[in-house]
């Protein structure tokens, strides 16, 4: 939480608004941590299911092998579990939030975008979740349309990832111009990694904001947007 605090007075700051908190349920949230984000709804911002744990103890065949080797490491748990199992953790998500007293969140992200084994008509049964974020975009559960949106991103701790996201946001950019649309994601680490200036102007180039219920109902305006920036919150 202390870097997600920093991350939010940093937006603040730029006058970002508003602001997706990604919450991981299964992290071992405390009373005064959900104390913590019931005053982080009350002040407006928006809280999305983010997965349940946020890791995975075995990869799951070569698909998953690959991801985590080039891109999620052990965090995209969608990828060890079948369909079953992937829309039963969706729920489980969801029923932690009316649980503890917060909005049901229309929106889930799962970990590392990585979607795994399910359809839309799968997802039509998970509840509150309107929305589902993916690489390519924002899907709309009831729809199955999509609102396709370039992902920026800075959680670079390697030479080679930072090498890497360089090139990632920079065709992120470009195709921004095209899509109209660009999303935003940051980490509560990322204040203190390379990729941290690149951030910054990346926040001031985009300055039309707009929440993902919002985007989706306009997605005809072709002027380059920016979706809400998103911090991954994980309780330590």
């Amino acid at each position: 939480m202390p870097g997600v605090r920093r991350t939010l007075a940093l937006l603040e700051h730029q006058g970002v608004s508003p602001i997706t908190l990604l919450v991981v349920p299964g992290s071992g949230w405390d009373a005064p941590g959900i104390d913590e984000l019931r005053a982080l709804e009350r002040a407006g911002y928006r809280l999305a299911g983010h997965g349940w744990q946020h890791r995975v103890e075995h990869i799951r065949g070569l698909r998953h092998r690959l991801h985590s080797l080039f891109l999620s490491r052990k965090v995209a748990e969608h990828l060890a579990l079948d369909r079953d199992g992937i829309l039963a953790l969706m729920r489980r998500c969801r029923d932690w939030f009316e649980a503890r007293g917060l909005t049901p969140p229309t929106l889930y992200v799962p970990p590392a975008w990585a979607l795994g084994a399910v359809g839309t008509v799968d997802l039509r049964g998970t509840g509150p979740f309107r929305q589902v974020e993916l690489f390519s975009g924002i899907l709309d559960v009831a729809s199955g349309r999509m609102l396709p949106a370039p992902v920026l991103g800075y959680e670079a701790d390697t030479a080679v990832r930072v090498s890497v996201l360089r090139l990632w946001n920079a065709w992120g950019r470009v195709r921004a111009r095209k899509r109209g649309w660009v999303r935003i994601g940051i980490h509560p680490r990322d204040l203190d990694l390379p990729l941290r200036p690149a951030m910054e102007a990346d926040l001031r180039r985009f300055r039309r904001y707009a929440d993902y219920l919002a985007a989706a109902e306009a997605s005809d305006d072709r002027a380059p947007s920016t979706l809400p920036a998103g911090v991954v919150g994980r309780a330590r």
